[in-house]
């Protein structure tokens, strides 16, 4: 029985997670995956903070980043990343549960447009995020061809 297009979303997701020890040691977490489609989170700590005591906009970035990554590698082909853009908005403090929203625009042929929105769990803006992605060669699991 063929795979759904969710099923082959959740599949790449698991596959990428299991090597991403970068946002695994971060505290990132996976909220939904679909094809094109992923939403991570983070709550802040006081290991995210930087000399101003708000979250260090590298750590936004990354949850950005990861965002993107789950959702571009959504459809079992190896995916990164080839140019990325972040405009922050608004700081994010101790205690923030930020959420990453990232949605594909368009995806053509080895090239893919991914907008991602960060907020805070409280609907608050801090930052958006585009990603240009790049397939490269092979796929994140083996698909029974059957």
């Amino acid at each position: 029985m063929a795979m759904t297009d969710q099923e082959r979303a959740e599949k790449s997701a698991a596959a990428l997670w299991q090597g991403d020890t970068a946002s695994q040691d971060l505290g990132i977490v996976i909220d939904t995956v679909a094809p094109g489609h992923a939403v991570v989170s983070l709550v802040i700590k006081e290991r995210h903070l930087n000399g101003h005591k708000i979250c260090h906009g590298g750590f936004i970035f990354t949850l950005a980043d990861t965002a993107f990554a789950f959702a571009c590698n959504s459809y079992n082909a190896n995916v990164v990343a080839q140019h990325n853009t972040i405009s922050f908005l608004a700081s994010a403090k101790l205690g923030d549960t930020l959420i990453a929203t990232a949605q594909e625009v368009s995806r053509i042929k080895r090239s893919g447009v991914y907008d991602v929105m960060i907020r805070t769990k409280d609907g608050a803006d801090i930052a958006v995020f585009r990603g240009n992605s790049r397939m490269i060669s092979g796929s994140l699991f083996v698909e029974d061809a059957s």
